[in-house]
């Protein structure tokens, strides 16, 4: 961005409503508005400030993923689910949803639909005519570097946590609503372990600060707006005021690559899946090389235990009695396999035989609020028998590899 000229605070005479700054960066003022996310007050404060006509742009905390869901609740009814399990999306999908059904839970106990004051931004920059201009990265690129910038043993805790949290029935606390009125329902939910974990807070709320911010030095190059109406949760006010305030990036690109940057799997891990694939076949070479009826008892013990527990993992989904036995035959074959997994099969099959209908897709934001309807909704439960093989297979490669080197070494 270029030099700062001037920065001002901006003392509102009014006591409610959220916090704001005006700071002026080169020949463009910013007013970044800090807003709680489950408040009726910062979205009518929101429409307020774009219809008084005192902005020409209108910056949102929004990734491209979460305004589309924004402005159309319904687009995963839009995509082939087939892609989704093909393009090893389903993780992420089923992420989102739990994210989703936290998100609706608030909404049904508190009367007031979080993120209201963005879907206020959106509908009154719409109908002003002004540029929307979205600025938050990626929820999922935030998620898969909030996993890699964690120790390894504190990712099941997240993990665990994350669940814990989307799927309880319990009434959301006043402590949750008041973190979701300082942040996201990424921020509420990750708070308890943020606040103890700097390496978690770093991807979570300080890196988006400062992405946020580079992403309005790429949007607004000097000259194109005067104005700019900076919504944002209020807890990235203070981080995103100080960058603003901090010397000029020379390159927001660059920066915003870096921030976007996830580190590849390693060759290590990726290889794996053919190191386990190469030791089990030789497994199966020496058993038969020692006497033939070894040979097939270890081919036998690998379909057996692989094949029982994928199959009998999809059963925790209720899949169709036609996918648990397509798993159970598939399973011990695609983990011989590293190109295609048992849950890919899985789920192609769970398609074929319950295909998703339309009411399955109007519904499924109400129905992932609930446990049961995981299972009873045919998307969400395509997604349960998806990962459930994956697990199940994953397990049964494991035990029946062990259970071969015992027979063959122990």
């Amino acid at each position: 961005m270029s030099e700062i000229d001037d920065i001002a605070l901006a003392e509102r005479p009014e006591t409610r409503g959220g916090p704001r700054r005006d700071l002026r960066v080169g020949d463009t003022t910013f007013t970044l508005l800090g807003t709680a996310h489950v408040s009726a007050e910062s979205a009518d404060e929101v429409r307020d400030l774009i219809d008084s006509g005192d902005f020409d742009a209108v910056a949102i905390e929004l990734c491209d993923a979460r305004h589309s869901n924004l402005a159309n609740p319904d687009a995963l009814g839009d995509q082939d689910l087939f892609q989704i399990f093909r393009q090893g999306k389903a993780g992420m999908v089923a992420a989102n949803l739990a994210l989703g059904a936290f998100q609706q839970r608030i909404a049904e106990q508190s009367g007031i639909e979080p993120g209201a004051e963005m879907r206020a931004a959106l509908e009154a920059s719409q109908r002003h005519g002004l540029p929307l201009l979205l600025i938050d990265r990626d929820v999922g690129l935030t998620l898969k570097r909030i996993y890699q910038n964690v120790p390894w043993w504190q990712r099941f805790s997240l993990l665990s946590g994350l669940l814990g949290s989307v799927l309880s029935r319990q009434e959301v606390s006043a402590e949750e609503v008041e973190r979701l009125k300082q942040g996201d329902v990424l921020e509420s939910t990750f708070s308890e372990f943020a606040a103890e974990s700097q390496s978690l807070f770093t991807p979570l709320i300080s890196e988006r600060d400062r992405y946020m911010v580079m992403r309005l030095a790429q949007q607004c190059p000097p000259g194109k707006f005067k104005r700019v109406l900076v919504v944002i949760g209020a807890g990235h006010l203070k981080g995103m005021a100080e960058h603003l305030e901090g010397p000029p990036a020379e390159d927001p690109a660059e920066e915003i690559a870096t921030l976007e940057a996830t580190r590849p799997p390693s060759k290590v891990w990726k290889m794996l899946p053919w190191l386990i694939t190469a030791l089990v076949l030789t497994g199966f070479a020496i058993g038969f090389s020692r006497n033939t009826e070894l040979g097939w008892q270890l081919v036998a013990e690998w379909f057996v235990i692989n094949g029982v527990l994928s199959g009998g993992a999809t059963l925790l989904a209720l899949a169709h009695p036609v996918t648990v036995i397509a798993t159970v035959f598939a399973a011990p074959l695609t983990s011989l396999n590293p190109t295609i997994g048992a849950g890919f099969v899985a789920a192609g099959v769970e398609l074929a035989m319950r295909k998703p209908k339309v009411r399955d897709f109007s519904t499924l934001r109400h129905d992932v609020t609930q446990v049961k309807g995981w299972w009873k909704n045919r998307v969400s439960r395509t997604l349960l028998v998806f990962l459930t093989a994956t697990l199940g297979s994953a397990a049964g490669t494991w035990i029946a590899g062990f259970r071969i080197a015992d027979s063959l070494f122990g």
